[in-house]
This record gives C-alpha cells, sequence and structure tokens, in this order.
C-alpha cells in the first residue's frame, strides 16, 4: 500500500487555535491540549464575567446615587427615592442618575424636588443654578430639558 500523507486541514486548525492562546504563558501556549483546555476555560471565564460586569456596574451607580442622597441630607433612603420615581412615573435609569449625581448635583435634587417638595433641604436654592446662560428659553429650564440636555433618558407615560 502506498504511504498517504496528511492533509492541512488538522494543521490549520491547531494554528487557528494557537493563535487564540498566543499570549498565555507556558505550556497554555505551547501544547496542544494544554492550548485546549485553557481555551475552553477562559470562554467559560468570558461568559460568567460578562453578567458580573452588569452586576457590578449597577451596585456601583447604587451605591453612588445612595451616598450622593444621603450627603445631601435629603431625608429618604435609596429604596424611596426608587419608589417614588415610579409612583410618580419618571422613569430614569440607574446610570444616567448615577451620572447626575456625580457631575450635577442640582439636578438631582430638583428631581428629587419633583417627586417630594419635603425632601429638598434648606441649604440649596429653590431657582435653578446660576451657571445656566439666560439666554437660555424658559422650555429649556425645566429639570426634564436639563436632563436630555445633559444626555439623561427622561420620558414620562400617562
Amino acid at each position: 500500500m502506498t504511504r498517504i500523507k496528511r492533509g492541512y486541514i488538522a494543521r490549520r486548525r491547531r494554528t487557528k487555535i494557537r493563535l487564540f492562546a498566543s499570549s498565555f504563558r507556558g505550556a497554555h501556549s505551547r501544547l496542544t491540549r494544554t492550548i485546549t483546555q485553557q481555551k475552553i476555560r477562559a470562554l467559560v471565564s468570558a461568559d460568567r464575567d460578562r453578567g458580573r460586569k452588569k452586576r457590578d456596574f449597577r451596585r456601583l451607580w447604587i451605591t453612588r446615587i445612595n451616598a450622593a442622597i444621603r450627603k445631601g441630607g435629603v431625608s429618604h433612603s435609596y429604596s424611596k427615592l426608587i419608589h417614588n420615581l415610579y409612583n410618580r412615573r419618571l422613569l430614569l435609569n440607574r446610570k444616567i442618575l448615577a451620572q447626575i449625581a456625580i457631575s450635577n448635583r442640582n439636578c438631582l435634587y430638583m428631581i428629587l424636588n419633583k417627586i417630594n417638595p419635603e425632601s429638598l433641604p434648606e441649604s440649596l436654592p429653590e431657582s435653578l443654578p446660576e451657571s445656566l446662560p439666560e439666554a437660555l428659553p424658559e422650555a429649556l429650564k425645566t429639570p426634564q430639558a436639563l436632563l436630555r440636555i445633559n444626555g439623561g433618558f427622561f420620558y414620562r407615560t400617562s
């Protein structure tokens, strides 16, 4: 019988796996069986940590919102804030609320004043912040328009 030479298909498959593991250290980037095991392990970790990243960011946003509310001397906690937001049908996601809490705290206090007038501390002014230009039309001086200007998601369902 004549000798049968193997084709390039198996070599191409192994090369493709080696390219995936080229940044791994030691035998994890050199030996085919170990590369295959480490590739499976890496993909499992990546899949698991995609969900974990979402969870971690949500926890961070909640912590930032809660800290901003409590630092301002506002009378209620994070859970009461979210409850009041849903009761008033002001649907703001936590990411945008956290950004507002960090970058523009006066806007956050205007939102709090909108949902619960007693919750605003006495030290804050009742009017808009002075940083707004005077030429701004009256329609844009509402908290809703300010949120649109700041890139937030603000919509009312009723």
